[in-house]
């Protein structure tokens, strides 16, 4: 196991998000608008008929820019985000295999080291998503309260102090913290499943990278769609409506019953696998290139 390096963490990482944000936004802007439209009166029809007629429906209201409401904000913390959540990850491991820096680490190992990363990125994590989520979702609704992520940031702030802003923070962790272990532990298990024998990693081709990071996307969904939902719908709620998680899930199970927490799976698994392979195929060709030019950094 190489040391770990946070500049280059930091910049790898960076570039990683900025490749997921940009190839997976318009199906996440899908994902929460399906999530988080409203309950329809008995014998009507809701909003949406499903991913696609959202997505239709979007575009002929908004454009195709309407797909791309609320990208600001992820692409502002994603670098931070994706630096601190690689370095948390390796830091992790680091800490787990002590003075062997070449030993295997288990899967409980990576799962552990995972996790770590994934309490790292919600401090930058929490904010950026309640803020994407209400741009998502402000045009949907027929109104314009917010001008773009700064103004949205600045009236949340004034509404309620730092609190609002953060507001969701303790949903945002019980969603990345274990779904953050086994992003990390599954696309480690593949990147040593794929690597052909004889070979290292380093040898890895660009379409097995893209299988392990998109399967990575997968898995990590797999675990986060629950949490998501509970997140997503406590963040673009009017203050006070809800007292805690406990009572999302509560009103949830109520309304909709138990197939309200797996509301838009479709636009998030079509959307995981892209987005994660661009993300670990733009992670590590860019560390490749900075090992390349800086080898000792």
């Amino acid at each position: 196991m190489s040391d770990v390096s946070p500049a280059k963490d930091f910049i790898a990482g960076g570039f990683g998000g900025v490749c997921t944000v940009v190839t997976g936004h318009p199906l996440d802007t899908i994902k929460v608008r399906l999530q988080t439209q409203p309950t329809p009166p008995p014998g009507q029809a809701p909003k949406f008929a499903g991913a696609w007629d959202c997505a239709k429906q979007t575009v002929m209201k908004e454009g195709f820019r309407g797909l791309y409401k609320g990208m600001a904000a992820p692409i502002v913390g994603v670098s931070p985000m994706f630096a601190v959540c690689f370095f948390g990850f390796g830091l992790g491991k680091k800490l787990q295999a002590g003075e062997k820096t070449n030993a295997e680490l288990s899967y409980i190992q990576l799962w552990n080291a995972g996790m770590l990363a994934g309490v790292f990125t919600t401090v930058i994590m929490a904010p950026g998503e309640r803020i994407k989520c209400l741009l998502q979702i402000q045009a949907d609704a027929g109104s314009k309260k917010y001008a773009g992520p700064v103004d949205c940031a600045k009236q949340l702030y004034r509404e309620g102090g730092i609190r609002s802003v953060y507001r969701g923070t303790a949903l945002t962790l019980m969603r990345d913290v274990p779904a953050s272990g086994m992003y990390f532990m599954s696309y480690e298990i593949l990147q040593r499943k794929l690597t052909p024998e004889g070979k290292s990693r380093k040898d890895m081709s660009v379409g097995r990278t893209l299988l392990a990071g998109g399967m990575a996307g997968v898995f990590n969904w797999m675990v986060a769609i629950a949490p998501d939902t509970l997140k997503s719908r406590f963040q673009t709620a009017p203050a006070g409506k809800y007292k805690g998680v406990g009572d999302v899930l509560r009103h949830l199970f109520k309304e909709e019953g138990p197939q309200a927490l797996f509301k838009g799976v479709a636009p998030i698994m079509v959307r995981a696998f892209p987005a994660n392979a661009a993300c670990f195929l733009g992670y590590e060709m860019c560390m490749k290139l900075l090992n390349w030019l800086a080898p000792g950094w």
